[in-house]
């Protein structure tokens, strides 16, 4: 089984996310992670939408999503040719005498502690999925209190933008 994540410029508009997410569930597709958010054109968003399945499956998600009337542009993004990233908060019960070993396990993957409270510390990581996954099984001897992930989002590398996909 393979893996696609496309980075979706559609327009800004009300019930987008919603018709393109219809998509996915009317023909039975499985959005492994979702993320949206404006551009730094308002009148567009871009969604970047991880989907799993068979080559045939992921070519048939691209056709599909590519017709609909909101998607300006659809745009695979390749590991060799984009920069995707992740963000994860975790937050880890650490008593004083465990608070520098989770600091210590922060420090290798250059976190940031965010919040510190009694009981706890808040760490924020950003990184590719690898990076994120291994940060968490490092942390495995202390106590998750909580934890969420942002899913992944990325851009094509180079010196292209928005203005490429927009007709005059």
């Amino acid at each position: 089984m393979g893996k696609m994540v496309l980075s979706i410029l559609v327009d800004n508009t009300a019930g987008v996310l919603s018709r393109v997410s219809g998509l996915f569930s009317r023909r039975g597709y499985n959005i492994t992670s979702l993320t949206v958010g404006e551009t730094e054109n308002p009148a567009f968003s871009r969604m970047t939408v991880v989907v799993k399945g068979d080559e045939q499956i992921l070519d048939q998600i691209y056709k599909q999503v590519e017709k609909l009337e909101d998607v300006v542009e659809i745009t695979e993004l390749l590991p060799e040719g984009s920069v995707c990233r992740e963000l994860v908060l975790v937050k880890v019960k650490a008593t004083t005498e465990e608070r520098q070993s989770v600091i210590a396990v922060a420090d290798i993957f250059r976190a940031k502690i965010v919040d510190v409270a009694k009981e706890s510390l808040m760490i924020e990581l950003t990184g590719n999925q690898a990076k994120i996954d291994a940060f968490i099984k490092l942390l495995d001897g202390f106590k998750i209190l909580e934890i969420v992930r942002t899913g992944l989002t990325g851009l094509t590398r180079g010196s292209g933008d928005i203005a490429d996909y927009i007709e005059d």
